[in-house]
């Protein structure tokens, strides 16, 4: 069931999806399984941040290029610009930072270092939509609250938190959102056996013409596409038909986010690539051995940009 989420001042505790099994997303917390999302670079669990910053105040946070240059990413966060190319993909999806915008498992974070103050600047509402936490699984509870410190900073503006996972959203009223993005999470929904659901739930929780924005590691047509995406891709019209399928109209492709050199057969998956850069299979020890050279020069893998709008109710 969808409720009107609330703002999170405290952490509230919401039991259910273990980010133990399901993590947080595609910038997400450890446990790189098959299926689960993507390891975390050193950036993406950093520590909580330190309200105010001299730099902060000579920035013009409504300007992607300004946010992505903001005091609080820093040179490791940057770094990944050129791969996960972000002022353009955000452009690419034509929100309206005024709106309320929802992120679905944003993990370490780093896409709300630059979502959450663009959006702040513009009087918008960013929405946070984490797997629902256990209250005992203290690695998840301390990461989320890694995550939350990040609002600590007046630039972040208030943070909302809702929970999002196989029964769909919580305390998310239907059609509040005017946005949903994603990134690199599509994959861990057919892990867990929900990927429908997934997209349903994501229609319902938009306004009519409300977009989403989906970036996945993309599996080239001519792969058969395993049903639960173990090596981390999955084929782009398969994800178009998804959306499709709960509602969604495609409206436009981007090709911002590819990278040629990625043939979406490597050893570990995905996660042999950068920023993970798995060596052994799970839950293997690292093996020295293994020559990591020929997937650091492929670069983070190629992956698609697909924006979908929820058709506008009739007149």
């Amino acid at each position: 069931m969808i409720r009107s989420a609330r703002p999170l001042h405290a952490l509230a505790v919401c039991a259910g999806l273990s980010l133990s099994l399901a993590g947080c997303g595609g910038d997400g917390p450890a446990g790189d399984e098959p299926g689960a999302p993507d390891a975390p670079a050193a950036q993406d669990v950093a520590a909580p941040h330190e309200p105010g910053s001299e730099a902060a105040e000579d920035l013009d946070f409504t300007r992607l290029g300004d946010v992505t240059a903001a005091p609080w990413r820093d040179a490791a966060a940057r770094a990944r610009d050129s791969a996960r190319n972000p002022a353009d993909t955000l452009e690419f999806f034509t929100l309206d930072p005024s709106g309320t915008i929802v992120e679905i498992w944003p993990g370490g974070g780093w896409y709300a270092d630059i979502l959450a103050p663009w959006i702040a600047a513009h009087g918008g509402r960013y929405v946070a939509a984490w797997p629902a936490v256990a209250p005992d699984d203290a690695g998840a509870v301390a990461l989320r609250a890694r995550f939350a410190a990040r609002f600590e900073r007046p630039e972040f503006g208030e943070l909302t938190l809702t929970a999002f996972g196989p029964d769909g959203f919580t305390d998310l009223e239907p059609g509040s959102a005017d946005a949903i993005v994603t990134f690199r999470n599509t994959h861990n929904w057919m892990a867990g056996g929900f990927v429908e659901t997934a997209f349903e739930a994501m229609f319902e929780a938009l306004k009519p013409g409300g977009l989403l924005g989906v970036v996945e590691h993309r599996l080239p047509a001519s792969r058969v596409q395993d049903p639960r995406a173990a090596s981390g891709y999955v084929q782009e019209d398969y994800v178009i038909a998804l959306a499709a399928e709960a509602g969604f109209e495609l409206v436009a492709a981007s090709e911002i986010n590819a990278n040629p050199a990625d043939t979406a057969d490597h050893p570990f998956g995905v996660w042999t690539l950068p920023p993970v850069g798995r060596t052994s299979p799970l839950g293997e020890p690292h093996d020295p051995s293994f020559d990591r050279a020929p997937y650091e020069a492929i670069g983070e893998s190629d992956r698609m940009t697909l924006l979908f709008r929820k058709p506008a109710a009739p007149e």
